[in-house]
Protein backbone atom coordinates (compact mmCIF):
# COMPACT_ATOMS: atom_id res chain seq x y z
CA UNK A 1 0.00 0.00 0.00
CA UNK A 2 1.62 3.57 -1.11
CA UNK A 3 1.98 6.69 0.78
CA UNK A 4 -0.93 8.47 -0.49
CA UNK A 5 -3.67 5.12 0.34
CA UNK A 6 -2.05 4.96 3.62
CA UNK A 7 -3.31 9.21 4.30
CA UNK A 8 -6.95 8.17 2.49
CA UNK A 9 -7.15 5.20 5.14
CA UNK A 10 -5.92 7.51 8.07
CA UNK A 11 -8.23 10.39 6.94
CA UNK A 12 -11.05 8.25 6.48
CA UNK A 13 -10.92 5.93 9.91
CA UNK A 14 -10.28 9.49 11.89
CA UNK A 15 -12.91 11.02 10.42
CA UNK A 16 -15.48 8.12 11.06
CA UNK A 17 -14.14 8.09 14.82
CA UNK A 18 -15.08 12.14 15.17
CA UNK A 19 -18.60 11.08 13.89
CA UNK A 20 -18.51 8.42 16.52
CA UNK A 21 -17.79 10.33 19.08
CA UNK A 22 -19.75 13.61 18.51
CA UNK A 23 -23.04 10.94 18.14
CA UNK A 24 -22.27 9.70 21.52
CA UNK A 25 -21.51 13.10 22.96
CA UNK A 26 -25.19 14.07 21.34
CA UNK A 27 -26.65 11.13 23.22
CA UNK A 28 -25.32 12.39 26.35
CA UNK A 29 -22.35 10.25 27.19
CA UNK A 30 -19.46 11.52 28.94
CA UNK A 31 -16.60 11.32 27.16
CA UNK A 32 -13.42 12.80 28.89
CA UNK A 33 -10.87 13.73 25.71
CA UNK A 34 -13.13 12.23 23.49
CA UNK A 35 -9.83 12.56 21.27
CA UNK A 36 -8.66 9.69 22.97
CA UNK A 37 -11.77 7.08 22.66
CA UNK A 38 -11.99 5.29 20.00
CA UNK A 39 -15.21 3.43 19.14
CA UNK A 40 -17.54 0.96 16.97
CA UNK A 41 -19.91 1.42 14.95
CA UNK A 42 -21.87 -0.95 16.68
CA UNK A 43 -21.17 0.41 20.36
CA UNK A 44 -24.55 1.22 22.21
CA UNK A 45 -24.25 3.05 25.46
CA UNK A 46 -27.17 3.91 28.19
CA UNK A 47 -27.54 7.02 29.97
CA UNK A 48 -25.11 8.50 32.49
CA UNK A 49 -22.32 6.15 31.15
CA UNK A 50 -18.72 7.97 31.67
CA UNK A 51 -15.64 6.96 29.68
CA UNK A 52 -12.17 8.27 30.47
CA UNK A 53 -9.64 8.95 28.44
CA UNK A 54 -8.01 6.19 25.97
CA UNK A 55 -10.27 3.39 26.18
CA UNK A 56 -10.80 1.04 23.00
CA UNK A 57 -14.34 -0.41 22.06
CA UNK A 58 -14.16 -2.91 19.95
CA UNK A 59 -16.94 -4.79 17.60
CA UNK A 60 -20.80 -5.80 19.82
CA UNK A 61 -20.44 -3.98 22.99
CA UNK A 62 -23.70 -2.71 24.91
CA UNK A 63 -22.74 -0.62 28.42
CA UNK A 64 -25.62 0.01 30.55
CA UNK A 65 -27.30 2.93 32.25
CA UNK A 66 -25.13 4.63 34.79
CA UNK A 67 -21.60 3.19 34.30
CA UNK A 68 -18.11 4.14 34.48
CA UNK A 69 -14.73 2.84 32.41
CA UNK A 70 -11.96 3.89 33.53
CA UNK A 71 -8.93 5.07 31.64
CA UNK A 72 -6.71 2.50 29.53
CA UNK A 73 -9.43 -0.19 29.17
CA UNK A 74 -9.85 -2.63 26.37
CA UNK A 75 -13.68 -4.06 25.65
CA UNK A 76 -14.48 -6.10 23.12
CA UNK A 77 -17.78 -8.19 22.32
CA UNK A 78 -19.40 -7.43 26.02
CA UNK A 79 -22.54 -6.97 27.40
CA UNK A 80 -22.45 -4.14 30.61
CA UNK A 81 -25.28 -3.63 32.69
CA UNK A 82 -26.34 -0.82 34.81
CA UNK A 83 -23.74 0.31 37.33
CA UNK A 84 -20.74 -1.30 36.39
CA UNK A 85 -17.20 -0.21 37.20
CA UNK A 86 -14.52 -1.27 35.15
CA UNK A 87 -10.85 -0.20 35.01
CA UNK A 88 -8.19 1.36 34.79
CA UNK A 89 -6.38 -1.50 32.63
CA UNK A 90 -8.82 -4.06 32.11
CA UNK A 91 -9.29 -6.27 29.29
CA UNK A 92 -12.87 -7.59 28.28
CA UNK A 93 -13.26 -9.91 25.80
CA UNK A 94 -15.65 -11.69 23.66
CA UNK A 95 -18.49 -13.27 26.00
CA UNK A 96 -18.04 -11.28 28.82
CA UNK A 97 -21.26 -10.16 30.68
CA UNK A 98 -21.08 -7.88 33.83
CA UNK A 99 -24.45 -7.77 35.42
CA UNK A 100 -25.73 -4.85 37.38
CA UNK A 101 -23.39 -3.35 39.95
CA UNK A 102 -20.73 -5.69 39.21
CA UNK A 103 -16.92 -4.56 39.40
CA UNK A 104 -13.90 -5.31 37.53
CA UNK A 105 -10.63 -3.44 38.69
CA UNK A 106 -7.16 -2.86 37.38
CA UNK A 107 -4.80 -5.31 34.65
CA UNK A 108 -7.97 -7.53 35.08
CA UNK A 109 -8.64 -9.80 32.14
CA UNK A 110 -12.10 -11.60 31.31
CA UNK A 111 -13.14 -13.54 28.79
CA UNK A 112 -16.19 -15.76 27.79
CA UNK A 113 -17.47 -14.95 31.70
CA UNK A 114 -20.58 -14.03 33.44
CA UNK A 115 -20.16 -11.92 36.24
CA UNK A 116 -22.94 -11.72 38.59
CA UNK A 117 -24.78 -8.56 40.24
CA UNK A 118 -22.80 -6.95 42.99
CA UNK A 119 -19.97 -9.53 42.10
CA UNK A 120 -16.07 -8.15 41.93
CA UNK A 121 -12.82 -8.72 40.38
CA UNK A 122 -11.00 -6.02 41.63
CA UNK A 123 -7.14 -6.51 41.06
CA UNK A 124 -4.95 -8.53 38.91
CA UNK A 125 -6.96 -11.43 37.28
CA UNK A 126 -8.05 -13.63 34.46
CA UNK A 127 -11.44 -14.71 34.70
CA UNK A 128 -11.86 -17.33 31.51
CA UNK A 129 -15.07 -19.54 30.58
CA UNK A 130 -16.38 -18.82 34.30
CA UNK A 131 -19.65 -18.02 36.00
CA UNK A 132 -19.63 -15.94 39.31
CA UNK A 133 -22.83 -15.63 41.39
CA UNK A 134 -24.23 -12.75 43.55
CA UNK A 135 -22.17 -10.73 45.87
CA UNK A 136 -18.85 -12.69 45.60
CA UNK A 137 -14.96 -11.41 45.71
CA UNK A 138 -11.92 -12.78 43.52
CA UNK A 139 -8.90 -11.79 45.16
CA UNK A 140 -5.98 -10.27 43.64
CA UNK A 141 -4.23 -12.24 41.61
CA UNK A 142 -6.69 -14.97 40.94
CA UNK A 143 -6.59 -17.15 38.03
CA UNK A 144 -9.19 -19.57 36.39
CA UNK A 145 -7.38 -22.38 34.66
CA UNK A 146 -9.39 -23.19 31.86
CA UNK A 147 -6.56 -24.90 29.61
CA UNK A 148 -4.83 -27.95 29.71
CA UNK A 149 -3.41 -27.55 26.22
CA UNK A 150 -5.85 -29.27 24.57
CA UNK A 151 -9.66 -28.61 25.86
CA UNK A 152 -10.88 -25.75 27.76
CA UNK A 153 -13.01 -26.27 31.04
CA UNK A 154 -15.10 -24.33 33.03
CA UNK A 155 -15.57 -23.03 36.30
CA UNK A 156 -18.72 -22.31 38.24
CA UNK A 157 -18.24 -19.65 41.25
CA UNK A 158 -21.76 -19.61 43.30
CA UNK A 159 -23.25 -16.73 45.00
CA UNK A 160 -21.35 -15.01 48.39
CA UNK A 161 -17.77 -16.84 47.71
CA UNK A 162 -15.18 -15.49 48.64
CA UNK A 163 -11.76 -16.33 46.77
CA UNK A 164 -8.10 -14.94 48.58
CA UNK A 165 -5.53 -13.71 46.68
CA UNK A 166 -3.53 -15.45 44.68
CA UNK A 167 -5.30 -18.09 44.22
CA UNK A 168 -5.51 -20.68 40.68
CA UNK A 169 -8.67 -22.63 40.52
CA UNK A 170 -8.07 -24.98 38.18
CA UNK A 171 -11.20 -26.23 36.03
CA UNK A 172 -13.50 -27.60 35.92
CA UNK A 173 -14.56 -26.35 39.38
CA UNK A 174 -17.52 -25.83 41.32
CA UNK A 175 -17.10 -23.03 44.34
CA UNK A 176 -20.31 -23.65 46.27
CA UNK A 177 -22.64 -20.71 47.86
CA UNK A 178 -20.66 -18.64 50.69
CA UNK A 179 -17.79 -20.94 50.63
CA UNK A 180 -14.11 -18.82 51.18
CA UNK A 181 -10.90 -20.14 49.44
CA UNK A 182 -7.46 -19.56 51.30
CA UNK A 183 -5.04 -17.14 49.78
CA UNK A 184 -2.49 -18.90 48.05
CA UNK A 185 -4.63 -21.94 47.00
CA UNK A 186 -4.44 -24.34 44.29
CA UNK A 187 -8.26 -25.41 44.03
CA UNK A 188 -8.74 -28.78 42.00
CA UNK A 189 -11.75 -29.73 43.14
CA UNK A 190 -15.29 -28.86 43.91
CA UNK A 191 -15.77 -27.03 47.38
CA UNK A 192 -18.99 -27.55 49.47
CA UNK A 193 -20.85 -24.29 50.04
CA UNK A 194 -20.39 -23.07 53.45
CA UNK A 195 -16.65 -24.29 53.44
CA UNK A 196 -12.99 -22.88 53.69
CA UNK A 197 -10.83 -24.92 51.36
CA UNK A 198 -6.95 -24.31 51.23
CA UNK A 199 -4.00 -25.91 49.83
CA UNK A 200 -0.96 -24.08 51.87
CA UNK A 201 2.51 -25.43 52.87
CA UNK A 202 3.28 -25.14 56.80
CA UNK A 203 5.53 -22.46 57.10
CA UNK A 204 9.16 -23.26 58.28
CA UNK A 205 11.52 -20.93 60.23
CA UNK A 206 15.01 -20.90 60.87
CA UNK A 207 15.63 -19.34 64.16
CA UNK A 208 19.33 -17.05 64.10
CA UNK A 209 19.54 -18.22 60.96
CA UNK A 210 23.01 -16.22 58.96
CA UNK A 211 23.92 -16.03 54.95
CA UNK A 212 26.28 -17.36 53.41
CA UNK A 213 28.77 -14.80 52.88
CA UNK A 214 30.52 -15.08 49.91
Amino acid sequence: MNTNNKLKRANSYRLQQELLRNKALKKGVNLIAPETIFLSKDTIFGKNVTVEPYVVFGPKVKIGDNSYIKSFTHVEGAKIEKNVTIGPYARLREGTVLKTNSKIGNFVETKKSNIGNNSKVNHLSYIGDTIIGNKSNIGAGTITCNYDGIKKYRTKISDEVFVGSNSSLVAPVILGKKSIIGAGSVITRNVKKNSLALTRSSQAEVKNYKRKSK
